[in-house]
């Protein structure tokens, strides 16, 4: 073979080759939960976010079990239960990735659960499990300049938050698929509002952005 030919075919190889690590590392790059984006465009904040304004909601939120949903993911935790269904109780499942999309907010989406170690923040079922990212809400929530820091346009700035949380939110996670949950199970989304949520506090405006009546709350 020409010693021509010789070098296009070497200098192809290293191209090809180099092409390849660049593609691979780009698809680990963005493929990892931390840089994977979600639909909306919109990113999470962190439940200390939302209780900067709201610490009535959160105080009562941290004594919920959706708070604490995250500890049964622990080795030693609910070991009858998990017996029951068949799980190790000794098994460590703080890193299996079928559990966290439910025992987490925003795994895999920006700004949301990454890891134990690295955003314990995001462990649990937090304000944004249910309300949605709040990215969005926040920016122009807290923002003066905003047209609707002052609530004239209320419509748009609800557009960027779930309010209140529809049972579609719930079944994401309450369904069958869940290793404690069997095929026949129903979700009660009125009874479970009552039973497992944090209490309700009345906000300033209502969910369709006028002043609320009496006895409307979060």
């Amino acid at each position: 073979m020409p010693q021509s030919h010789l070098q296009i075919s070497k200098a192809s190889w290293v191209v090809t080759f180099s092409v390849l690590i660049v593609v691979g590392s780009l698809a680990v790059y963005y493929g990892t939960p931390k840089h994977r984006h979600g639909g909306s465009g919109d990113r999470y904040i962190g439940p200390g976010s939302c209780a900067k304004c709201h610490e009535d909601q959160a105080a009562s939120w941290k004594e919920t079990r959706m708070a604490r949903s995250f500890e049964c993911l622990k080795p030693g935790t609910f070991a009858e239960r998990k017996k029951m269904v068949g799980l190790d109780p000794g098994e460590d499942y703080t890193h299996d990735e079928f559990c966290l999309h439910c025992h987490t907010t925003g795994y895999g989406l920006v700004g949301g659960f990454v890891s134990i170690e690295d955003t314990p923040e995001m462990a649990g079922v937090t304000c944004e499990a249910c309300h949605g990212p709040g990215g969005l809400y926040a920016t122009t929530h807290l923002d003066p300049r905003d047209p609707t820091f002052e609530g004239e346009q209320r419509q748009e700035h609800k557009a960027h938050v779930i309010y209140p949380p529809k049972a579609a939110v719930c079944i994401r996670c309450h369904n069958e698929d869940s290793p404690f949950i069997d095929v026949d199970f129903r979700f009660d989304y009125e009874e479970r509002v009552k039973k497992g949520t944090h209490q309700h506090f009345q906000l300033k405006y209502g969910p369709n952005g006028e002043e609320p009546r009496d006895g409307q709350d979060s």
